[in-house]
């Protein structure tokens, strides 16, 4: 089982994220704002995080730059999800050091494909054990 941190400022889907990785065997550690996310990433060392970019306080862009600035947290998958789709946007993600960038809508599939991938290739994931 993985653990899976979530930053996301709309509750909505927060929800709908921590649902779709708690039935798929992941442990999900959830906040609403990029402070917590950090926080949260530096205490619990969680093997994946998605971030949001529009988020109180920190946004995801500066949540991804300081986790990889830090050696506890600079190897974890970093996965981009959020409605800033422009290239200027992807580009600023991938230059912070996201490993993925997903813009919503999206599905939820698609999601959960990349999620596996980037555990998969972090050594951290794979597939998640179901009983």
């Amino acid at each position: 089982m993985s653990t899976v941190l979530i930053a996301e400022d709309d509750l909505a889907i927060r929800d709908l994220l921590t649902f779709l990785l708690d039935t798929s065997g992941h442990h999900v550690l959830a906040c609403g704002d990029g402070g917590s996310a950090l926080d949260t990433a530096h205490r619990e060392h969680p093997d994946l995080a998605i971030l949001d970019v529009s988020m109180p306080g920190i946004n995801g862009f500066e949540v991804c730059r300081r986790l990889r600035e830090t050696a506890d947290t600079e190897l974890m998958p970093v996965l981009m999800l959020t409605s800033r789709g422009q290239w200027l946007d992807v580009s600023t993600g991938f230059d912070a050091g996201a490993d993925d960038y997903l813009v919503k809508p999206f599905e939820p599939s698609e999601l959960m494909a990349r999620i596996e991938t980037l555990l998969e290739q972090s050594g951290t994931g794979g597939p998640p054990v179901t009983s």
